[in-house]
């Protein structure tokens, strides 16, 4: 068979006939690796040789799911694991991956049957001292410390495993390539041959996958592409608490969460994250605002902590840790135009406390009010959530699920909600809370300070 050499980035994938001291793709300096490769190399062989059919005939059967022991997990994933599904976890090293995995199969291997967990990056004796200081002792979880993925396979179908586990995808290596483990080629190669074996088997299949400096899954974008779920595991190694993200699901909502705190004996789910995220929310200082946001199904209380303070910089500060740099831009200027709250001179911190990630605009006037604060120096009741869309005219629009929002601020003591006008109608009488209705930024700083 010819061979070929080709230049492929470690980053992206790109692939040029000769190399590049910079991607043309992902703009990585000396991350193109020679390659060698057969001109006749195709892609694995297809599943079946089966015709094509109308959709209209095809079987619509339920998809049987399978609990993973943990709700929190179970929830991410769309109600339990799907049969032949192959999903991708990420996350910086240190933040549990692996001890997730570790009690989610031991679950599995207790209550359906043998399960298989590949560790390519610790020896067998390893992986059972971590599994001690969690408290894993199931004989029908199966370690194997392997990296060949020939082996893997054949391991695979001689034990006929419930569930597996691949930790970590970049230390398997397919013999046929002549790249190093890890490399685009030898990802992309042993995920295509790992889900091709779970499609045909119909056994899940958890992959886990090594994160770049910026918080992305290493190794081609295709590699994203071919699994069906894509998780990642959220938190600052400093912290106990941990947030499991959804970004793809093809067998549930890419919206759901699930909260974990890192004890002792593993990580434990957290039944109400609320609680947790208010629980050292200072009382009496400014700069404090409490928002509901909606995760999935879930309403989630967060606190939103601004500071603002004069600048010795000519170019102030504008820094934010789990909400959008760009958003904060555009409310500051609001904050300009239609308050005259004047903070050009000023830097300013904005921090979702505990951890949190606010995305959704729904959390525009807690914002606003928590700068407010900051910058005037005056207090928010500690009993008031704030939640609201701000546009670029100063108003405040309607959200979505507003009584869920005020339900929930409700049962965690709070006892005043200030939300859209246009929202009011949506929301029923809640018994000790007083829901006020604001059109404008001007008139809930008003009600708020």
């Amino acid at each position: 068979m010819k061979t070929m050499t080709l230049y492929v980035c470690q980053n992206c994938g790109y692939q040029s006939a000769k190399w590049l001291g910079k991607c043309p793709d992902c703009s990585a300096w000396n991350s193109l690796v020679e390659e060698v490769r057969g001109k006749g190399k195709g892609p694995s062989a297809p599943l079946s040789g089966v015709a094509p059919v109308p959709i209209c005939d095809v079987a619509g059967e339920a998809e049987e799911r399978l609990p993973c022991g943990i709700s929190e997990f179970d929830r991410v994933l769309g109600g339990g694991l799907v049969a032949g599904s192959v999903i991708l976890i990420g996350g910086d090293p240190g933040i549990g991956k692996s001890t997730l995995l570790l009690q989610v199969m031991d679950h599995l291997a207790r209550t359906v049957g043998p399960v298989l967990y590949v560790s390519g990056e610790e020896s067998a004796r390893q992986a059972r001292l971590r599994g001690e200081r969690l408290g894993i002792r199931a004989k029908e979880l199966l370690i194997l410390a392997e990296t060949a993925l020939e082996t893997v396979l054949a391991q695979i179908g001689a034990v006929a495993p419930r569930a597996v586990v691949i930790d970590s995808i970049q230390t398997m290596y397919a013999p046929g390539l002549e790249s190093a483990p890890g490399s685009v080629s030898q990802v992309r190669e042993c995920a295509g041959r790992l889900m091709v074996a779970a499609k045909r088997s119909a056994i899940p299949t958890f992959i886990v996958g090594h994160v770049t400096k910026d918080g992305s899954i290493a190794g081609p974008r295709v590699l994203e592409h071919m699994v069906d779920t894509v998780l990642y595991f959220e938190g600052d190694r400093g912290h106990a608490f941990r947030i499991l993200r959804a970004v793809k699901n093809r067998f549930g909502s890419t919206n759901e969460i699930g909260v974990f705190e890192m004890k002792e004996g593993g990580l434990c789910e957290v039944r109400n994250p609320s609680e947790i995220f208010l629980s050292e929310r200072p009382l009496g200082v400014s700069g404090s605002a409490v928002v509901t946001t909606i995760e999935g199904s879930r309403p989630l209380l967060v606190e939103l902590q601004a500071l603002v303070t004069p600048s010795s910089l000519g170019v102030p500060r504008r820094t934010t840790l789990g909400v959008d740099a760009n958003r904060l831009a555009l409310l500051v200027a609001v904050l300009d135009k239609k308050v005259g709250l004047h903070m050009a001179g000023q830097d300013i911190f904005l921090n979702a406390a505990g951890g949190a990630r606010v995305s959704e605009p729904a959390a525009d006037l807690g914002m606003v009010a928590a700068l407010a604060s900051s910058h005037l120096d005056k207090v928010i009741d500690p009993q008031t959530v704030v939640v609201g869309e701000v546009g670029l005219a100063g108003e405040v629009r309607a959200i979505t699920q507003p009584e869920t929002r005020v339900r929930e601020a409700a049962k965690l003591g709070f006892t005043r909600a200030v939300i859209p006008a246009g929202s009011l109608k949506q929301v029923t009488a809640v018994e000790g809370m007083e829901v006020i209705g604001v059109k404008s930024v001007e008139e809930a700083l008003d009600r708020l300070l």
